[in-house]
């Protein structure tokens, strides 16, 4: 007969693990989780299901510091500079990693000398969505429509972004250039502004998160082209992917991920990228990251740091073949 661990043999197992030192000279300082974005949103949402988890499985405090700013560099420099001891952690999305060390002229972080990968929490699906005034369905109706009209005429096909450089651009600009095809590209200051004028007419096309557009296409306010991911979506299984009509290369998703400071011992980012797959895998928590159209994504910690190498050599060919500049 198996009888169940006692506490004392629970503790004991902790008390070997390689967080042990950590936990226990943490004292009242804890855990510090940065979210370098105001509160709301996916980031301070994952934020604060880690720092629960945390403060939960080490019996110490654990805080979640929204300082946002200058596109995020605020609370990424602070982590920066925090002590490498996995006390102070950074919770970021994708293009803060992969796409503006290229974009921004004067960025100032190298992200493999600053900080150590520790895994992927998270990801999201985009989708290619137009105005039902376009009477288009499909990617093969898209790019005939675009090829029969010049992107400098006042009729030209043109998609909307929430601005130069963003994620949602740039899968565009890869569009464009796996389908060989040209659409203008119209910027604005956010993603609200940019869906209001393609519901609006004003704008024909745009990229969009698929859990933010998902109620305006299920109501018919938008009509969903092509998802871009190697597969479809859960949430939305009737949505063709884009490989699926034909275009092949233009995988973008929304992800986020956790880092520590550079000099982080080994043992320690171990340890923690397997915290965050059992917090984030218990089913509680994943339902609640189903409720925000998210799907857990757990990588170690080698596996991840490869993943940012390669999407941020993938965006760096887009931004300097488009010459793509910040605003």
């Amino acid at each position: 007969m198996v009888y169940p661990m006692s506490r004392r043999f629970v503790l004991a197992a902790l008390a070997c693990s390689p967080l042990a030192g950590l936990a226990q000279s943490l004292g009242a300082e804890g855990f510090r989780v940065i979210a370098p974005f105001p509160p709301g949103g996916p980031i301070d949402s994952l934020s604060r299901l880690l720092a629960n988890g945390l403060a939960e499985r080490y019996k110490q405090s654990a805080v979640v510091e929204n300082l946002p700013g200058a596109a995020g560099n605020i609370g990424i420099e602070k982590v920066k500079r925090a002590k490498p001891d996995g006390h102070t952690l950074l919770v970021v999305p994708a293009g803060n990693l992969t796409i503006n060390p290229t974009l921004m002229p004067n960025f100032p972080f190298n992200i493999e000398r600053d900080f150590v990968p520790v895994t992927m929490l998270a990801k999201a699906p985009n989708v290619l969505v137009a105005n039902p005034a376009l009477k288009i369905k499909t990617v093969r109706e898209l790019i005939a429509l675009a090829k029969a009209k010049s992107v400098t005429s006042a009729g030209s096909l043109a998609y909307a972004s929430p601005g130069v450089g963003s994620g949602l651009h740039l899968a565009g600009e890869l569009f464009k250039q796996q389908a060989d095809v040209d659409l203008l590209h119209v910027p604005y200051k956010g993603t609200g502004p940019a869906l209001t004028d393609v519901m609006g007419g004003q704008v024909g096309l745009m990229f969009s998160n698929l859990p933010g557009v998902l109620a305006q296409i299920k109501s018919g306010k938008l009509v969903a082209i092509g998802i871009t991911e190697s597969s479809r979506s859960a949430s939305a299984p009737d949505i063709p992917t884009l490989a699926e009509q034909g275009i092949n290369g233009v995988v973008v998703t929304s992800w986020y991920g956790l880092l520590a400071p550079a000099g982080t011992p080994a043992a320690v980012v171990e340890q923690l990228a397997k915290d965050a797959a059992d917090i984030l895998g218990q089913p509680a928590t994943r339902e609640q990251l189903k409720a925000q159209g998210l799907t857990e994504v757990l990588m170690k910690p080698a596996d991840f740091a490869a993943h940012i190498r390669t999407e941020t050599a993938q965006w760096a060919r887009i931004i300097k073949a488009r010459n793509i500049v910040a605003e």
